[in-house]
């Protein structure tokens, strides 16, 4: 196989949704371009429309109107909010309804409504929201908001959507939020409010946001995002001749571990052209074929890389004889599948060595090429992962499941296939 391919990805999704919600919050009207037109980022937008919020519709290659309506700008939605599949869409909702004196009721997919909300919905309780819920914490469920108190939370998980939740709660209900959590979290939240004048301070690992009276109206170029484009550059690095060059890609420090990881496996993601939009580093990456190395990846490491695991272990499937190791990974476990499981039993259906135990995931590489059949459970991460381990020469990979993709990147294979040639 040959790479050979200059594509830019689409919009980061954590950054499109972000946009869309501090839009919403905003005092006039917003322009983002570059913003993800997924199935995720149209359930955040479909969601603000119903509760009031003037939303322009979410088109690849179009920008992305909003218009603000002040940092109380929701009025109660006739109907569930359904979130789909989307666990970003569902806890930074709740968080920007937590200080609305109106219930809302929220529901999603069979895949979401398996995940768990408790890490959300109690803090927000301590807050003063009631919140009534399903059986283990999970949706559906109704939110009642209204006047909150103060907030110092102490986050067992280190999650840039439990942080931004509680940090939106704030900002609606006007009170002051500190999150503290075991490893700092992406921060595109927080970059964001900077920009927007929040006073925003991070002392280790705590992040504490202090009230405003409102937020400006803002534009932007969303950057693409790092996790799509990591798929991209696995598929340079697996091939055997030539060079992918992903143009206007984010590379923000909190979420590029995936950079880190690759460097150490001995395949090196040159960083060309940098620029900053909306707070955010961006910059063009490119990757060439090499030969892998295994990694040990700690649980410190995790949170800026738990997104791209699938796609690390597959990488770590290409280094022969030796074992790779990806400690502290439970979180996968409460993703839109069981990760952790599906990634071990995928690989050893494709006749690789792979197990898990507890929280950690090994993998042992392989020279032989992968052949087998691949059980996504309609999750994008895995279907793309595998589908770019199956670009390895001489592989036979099959997908349950090619649609799902379009959680995050709905031409995604279009994009690999543009990529990746046959010699």
């Amino acid at each position: 196989m040959i790479a050979r391919g200059d594509v830019a990805v689409p919009g980061d999704k954590s950054i499109t949704h972000r946009a869309l919600l501090l839009g919403a919050l905003s005092s006039g009207p917003c322009r983002f371009a570059g913003a993800l037109a997924s199935a995720d980022t149209r359930a955040t937008a479909a969601a603000l429309r119903k509760l009031g919020v003037t939303v322009g519709r979410l088109v690849e290659g179009r920008a992305l109107t909003i218009t603000g309506r002040g940092l109380r700008p929701l009025r109660a939605a006739a109907g569930t909010l359904h979130c789909r599949n989307s666990g970003t869409t569902a806890r930074l909702l709740l968080g920007l309804l937590a200080g609305h004196d109106f219930e809302a009721r929220l529901t999603g997919d069979g895949s979401l409504r398996r995940r768990p909300m408790a890490r959300v919905t109690e803090p927000l309780r301590a807050m003063g929201a009631r919140i009534a819920a399903a059986e283990g914490e999970r949706l559906p469920l109704a939110v009642r908001g209204g006047p909150l108190a103060p907030l110092v939370w102490k986050s067992p998980v280190a999650s840039a959507q439990v942080k931004t939740a509680l940090l939106l709660a704030g900002l609606v209900g006007g009170v002051p939020v500190a999150v503290e959590e075991p490893v700092v979290s992406r921060d595109h939240t927080e970059r964001l409010l900077r920009l927007l004048g929040v006073r925003v301070t991070v002392e280790g690992t705590t992040t504490s946001v202090e009230p405003v009276a409102a937020l400006p109206a803002f534009d932007g170029d969303i950057p693409g995002d790092l996790s799509s484009a990591a798929y991209l550059l696995a598929a340079g690095v697996l091939a055997e001749a030539g060079e992918v060059v992903v143009r206007k890609v984010g590379v923000n420090p909190t979420r590029a571990g995936v950079l880190r990881v690759l460097e150490r496996m001995g395949a090196p993601i040159e960083v060309r052209d940098r620029w900053v939009s909306l707070g955010e580093p961006g910059a063009t990456l490119a990757a060439r074929p090499a030969a892998l190395a295994p990694v040990v990846v700690e649980p410190h490491e995790i949170p800026s890389l738990v997104d791209e695991v699938p796609l690390l272990a597959c990488l770590a499937a290409r280094a022969p004889g030796w074992t790779s190791v990806f400690r502290g990974v439970g979180e996968l476990r409460v993703k839109e599948s069981d990760r952790l499981a599906l990634v071990a039993a995928n690989l050893a259906a494709l006749g690789v060595a792979a197990r898990t135990e507890g929280d950690t995931l090994f993998v042992e590489g392989t020279a032989a090429p992968p052949r087998g059949r691949v059980t996504t459970a309609g999750d994008h991460r895995l279907a793309m992962a595998f589908a770019v381990l199956g670009t390895v020469p001489g592989a036979a990979v099959e997908l349950d499941d090619r649609a799902c993709v379009a959680v995050s990147y709905p031409n995604f294979f279009r994009d690999l296939a543009r990529v990746v040639h046959s010699a």
